[in-house]
């Protein structure tokens, strides 16, 4: 069971993730933007996160950034609903990239390899 935080800032988005990712036997907190996320990560280090690439007037690119520079060997798999973001430098500091959709198991699966690779 992994400590997984999803940060997206549509709210039925996160609610689903969670279920869904619950469903498989994970733990999972929610944020809906980068402050937010930040606190959540400073007061309990997840195993994985689950980022948004836009967020309202932020950029999950930022935190991504953020992300690998305080939180180092974090594992954060990229979730938007733009396929065209894969090809930005910024994302490849990501350990993973799934284009949203209404079936989730693209999502599952891709958080499952993320962690049998990191822990």
């Amino acid at each position: 069971m992994a400590e997984l935080l999803i940060v997206d800032d549509e709210d039925d988005i996160r609610h689903l993730f969670a279920l869904e990712l619950e469903d498989e036997g994970h733990r999972v907190r929610a944020a809906r933007d980068c402050g937010e996320a930040l606190k959540l990560l400073n007061e309990k280090r997840p195993d994985l996160v689950i980022l948004d690439i836009k967020l309202d007037q932020e950029s999950g690119l930022d935190l991504l950034k953020r992300i690998s520079r305080e939180y180092e060997d974090l594992p954060v798999i990229l979730c938007s609903a733009f396929s065209s973001y894969q090809s930005d430098f910024s994302s490849w500091l990501a350990d993973g990239y799934v284009v949203k959709s209404s079936d989730l198991e693209e999502l599952k699966q891709t958080v499952q390899r993320v962690l049998d690779r990191c822990l």
